[in-house]
């Protein structure tokens, strides 16, 4: 099977363009490829498909082969890989994902794309379709106990379920393989979450680390990073314009609040191709 390893602020993937290859057994193959001992090494998997109703469609598999809705980063690089090998011309383009037709504004470097522009949609702050299980039809700055330890967080889904929890303490001393699984599987989640440990640093500027769902701590999160300036604007803490300082690298995020969508802007990386032989029992 070919394959591409592509990252967008350090958030890899390993890319299958199924125009040309057949993938069977999603779940499997995303848990074999994105080992970083025995397979690849990645956060997940990324299928390029065609589709019926857009230019083409993203489906994302996480590292514990559970199926993503969406991805910031890697659609992103999605637009990346489609344009540099040729497979369109365009530099707007639409992807459907299960989190809907996300639009996308490519920015090119000598004939390939260096960066991409992406409308996220609006973010949704119904508890209920997020979900979260709460009182209230939203979720901005309640408390959540966890491990014995009250905490304040806001409920975001960007077409996933993220917990934007802002913090005095520095999110780089934070120890999150203990506290990461605790939020990811706590019983107010039904779906489970993605959870984001934030640093206000000023009224533009976020500082960031991610436990994703399915994954574990991952170097950057394109929707947590949406999902974290949206949870700031509505609380106060920024402007409408916000850098993202994550651990792999930076975004940008603007929304102008309401209905409007939230939009992202961040680098689109190839790594390297390469071709794998997969175990007989996931082909």
């Amino acid at each position: 099977m070919k394959f591409t390893k592509m990252q967008g602020a350090g958030n890899d993937y390993i890319y299958i363009n199924c125009l040309e290859e057949e993938v069977v057994n999603s779940s499997e193959v995303s848990k074999f490829v994105s080992d970083r001992h025995f397979g690849i090494g990645a956060d997940g998997l990324i299928l390029i498909k065609p589709s019926q109703r857009a230019d083409f469609e993203m489906a994302m598999y996480n590292a514990d082969g559970s199926q993503g809705e969406m991805c910031g980063n890697a659609i992103r690089c999605v637009a990346k890989y489609v344009y540099d090998r040729g497979m369109t011309d365009q530099t707007e383009l639409s992807i459907d994902t299960l989190a809907g037709i996300k639009y996308l504004e490519l920015s090119l470097e000598d004939g390939k794309v260096t960066r991409v522009k992406v409308n996220m949609g609006a973010p949704c702050l119904t508890a209920a379709q997020i979900p979260v299980k709460a009182d209230s039809d939203q979720v901005i700055s309640q408390p959540i106990e966890v491990q014995g330890k009250t905490y304040e967080m806001t409920a975001v889904s960007m077409g996933n379920p993220h917990c934007v929890v802002f913090l005095e303490e520095d999110v780089r001393e934070l120890n999150l393989e203990a506290i990461g699984p605790a939020f990811e599987h706590h019983p107010r989640f039904p779906k489970r979450i993605n959870t984001e440990f934030v640093n206000v640093i000023d009224k533009s500027t976020l500082r960031m680390r991610v436990w994703e769902r399915g994954s574990g701590e991952t170097l950057a999160c394109g929707t947590g990073s949406c999902a974290t300036a949206v949870a700031a604007i509505l609380n106060g803490k920024t402007e409408s314009e916000i850098t993202v300082h994550l651990m792999g690298g930076e975004l940008e995020i603007a929304w102008a609040g309401g209905d409007a969508p939230v939009y992202m802007t961040g680098p689109a990386v190839t790594v390297f191709d390469g071709e794998i032989e997969l175990p007989k029992d996931i082909q």
